[in-house]
């Protein structure tokens, strides 16, 4: 197995510990940091569809920057996220627990209670959805996976209860394929992998109670972002995330595609998008999971800045903003150090501070 495709498996574990549940918070459970009133202001001019987030909450070293305490870790998890939704400028987060286990619509429930009306989450799908094979120990394949891409136990186990619970709050649900062998992505083999795509995508849930699901996909594998699985998104209605991630194209690259899925030919150059920009930066170039873990934890400052991927999606921004569509940007914390200081550098970028 390719040691890059066993870290991208799990570069997502910022999510809470698997065996939390989410509380409702109690009054003293989590104090929000005392923010400063240039961030105030920050929060104040940033536009209510820019929504900037990371990938879960539960980190002891944001002291400071979004908690007003020392909290463990198993704290946050539990009565993190009603501080954590207090910061000016975070009005999303990824909920990657359910991506391990599946969650139950009370469980989502009770995190959509802990936030305000105008919060949204970008909820992972689980990986029994979105992986080709069952693995077993340290990530190793171990057999084909018979509910890879089975959209009758997608809308039963993942679409259904993510609604539910998180009703209008439901921002985004994102499917992101683990890396496929390479037999699956190369040549004819690939066509009928996009094929695939695009009909489970198809057969998904297009209304839950009232609320309209918007789906995106993310890639791990960069054969397959092709004009074929441009085509075959957009004929089913589904946003393709810009996964900045070192497996895949830089981010400008990403764009191009996204730019294809949207504009019509006689727009020419007045790139408009027809949904919303979902984007999710989960780990700096060069590094693997492990590494960037060790070297970024623990997760207090910004270590690795990395200027073109801020430009890059600062623009994405600015032309959904022109778009008139919403903007998720999810960032962790192995994209540069700190997830809410990137989150807070892009923020001052997006309105010309």
């Amino acid at each position: 197995m390719d040691p890059s495709a066993a870290d991208s498996l799990f570069e997502d574990d910022d999510a809470e510990p698997a065996g939390s549940a989410p509380a409702q918070r109690t009054r003293g459970d989590v104090e929000p940091a005392a923010f400063s009133e240039d961030l105030l202001r920050l929060g104040r001019m940033l536009p209510r569809d820019v929504r900037l987030g990371t990938s879960s909450w539960s980190f002891p070293g944001w002291r400071g920057l979004v908690y007003g305490g020392d909290y463990a870790e198993s704290q946050l998890a539990r009565a993190g996220l009603p501080a954590y939704s207090q910061h000016p400028v975070l009005r999303a987060v990824g909920i990657d627990r359910g991506f391990y286990q599946p969650l139950g619509a009370a469980e989502y429930a009770r995190y959509a209670a802990q936030t305000p009306a105008d919060f949204r989450f970008l909820v992972k799908a689980p990986a029994r959805l979105t992986d080709a094979v069952l693995r077993g120990e340290r990530g190793a394949p171990a057999a084909a996976n018979p509910d890879f891409l089975d959209a009758v136990r997608a809308n039963d186990a993942f679409v259904q209860p993510a609604i539910e619970g998180l009703r209008a709050k439901a921002g985004v649900l994102l499917f992101q394929l683990s890396p496929l062998p390479r037999e699956a992505v190369r040549g004819e083999a690939a066509h009928a992998t996009i094929e695939r795509i695009g009909a489970f995508f198809g057969a998904l849930a297009r209304t839950v109670g009232g609320i309209e699901p918007t789906y995106a996909l993310e890639l791990r594998n960069a054969e397959l972002l092709t004009p074929r699985l441009v085509r075959t998104l957009r004929a089913v209605g589904v946003r393709l995330c810009v996964a900045v991630h070192p497996r895949m194209p830089e981010a400008a690259r990403q764009s191009a595609a996204l730019r294809a899925m949207d504009a019509a030919p006689e727009e020419g150059d007045a790139w408009r998008l027809k949904g919303p920009l979902v984007v999710r930066w989960t780990l700096h170039a060069g590094l693997a999971y492990a590494d960037a873990k060790n070297r970024y934890a623990p997760f207090d400052r910004l270590i690795d800045t990395d200027i073109a991927t801020r430009g890059a999606l600062v623009h994405l921004v600015h032309v959904a903003l022109r778009s008139g569509q919403p903007a998720y940007v999810i960032v962790n914390n192995k994209a540069e150090g700190c997830a809410p200081l990137t989150c807070i550098e892009l923020a001052k970028a997006v309105v010309g501070r």
